[in-house]
């Protein structure tokens, strides 16, 4: 059940925004259907044809800003997710400066501007997880329990979802609740 509501999430993630009515274009004041055509501003992402090289790249760029002890990279499409590994002790502000400088080194890099960085520990480790599998041969399989075990850890229990099984557990908040 995860598994299927990790997939749908990440499919809803990943469709991204619906167009705009009257396709971006602002309605005239006269009330008549006058297109309006915009340049484009933003580059569009790179196609990544080879997925672990963009990856191993990515990786590398990450690990020569200072303090970062070790990157993982996963490529999925045209996106790249890179988690990095900081020292424990480190203050959470100067870990915000070396994710800030990672993704300062990513963006001159035309497959790393468009890349998502993160310092957290678990989904660095979740990500390197990820990365093990496909340069096993398993992408599916890795890829999808990653995820859900991620969305699992991220989905927020909401408290009328509890089933109350009587358990026997009396550390159980149903039973602190009676």
């Amino acid at each position: 059940m995860r598994m299927f509501v990790a997939c749908i999430l990440l499919m809803a993630a990943l469709s991204g925004c619906g167009q705009a009515p009257n396709g971006g274009a602002a309605a005239s004041q006269t009330g008549t259907d006058r297109q309006i055509q915009v340049n484009q501003t933003a580059a569009e992402k790179k196609t990544i044809d080879n997925p672990q090289e963009v990856a191993s790249r990515l990786e590398q760029l990450a690990l020569s800003v200072p303090n970062v002890q070790s990157a993982n990279c996963v490529v999925f499409g045209n996106t790249a997710v890179v988690g990095v590994n900081v020292p424990p002790e480190m203050d959470r502000s100067k870990v915000g400066t070396i994710k800030l400088s990672v993704a300062e080194a990513l963006k001159k890099d035309p497959y790393g501007v468009n890349a998502l960085v993160t310092a957290d520990m678990d989904l660095a480790q979740r990500l390197g997880n990820i990365r093990d599998q496909i340069r096993s041969g398993r992408p599916i399989n890795g890829f999808a329990e990653e995820m859900a075990a991620i969305v699992g850890r991220i989905m927020p229990q909401v408290p009328r979802d509890v089933v109350d099984g009587g358990g026997d557990n009396p550390g159980d908040p149903v039973h602190n609740n009676r």
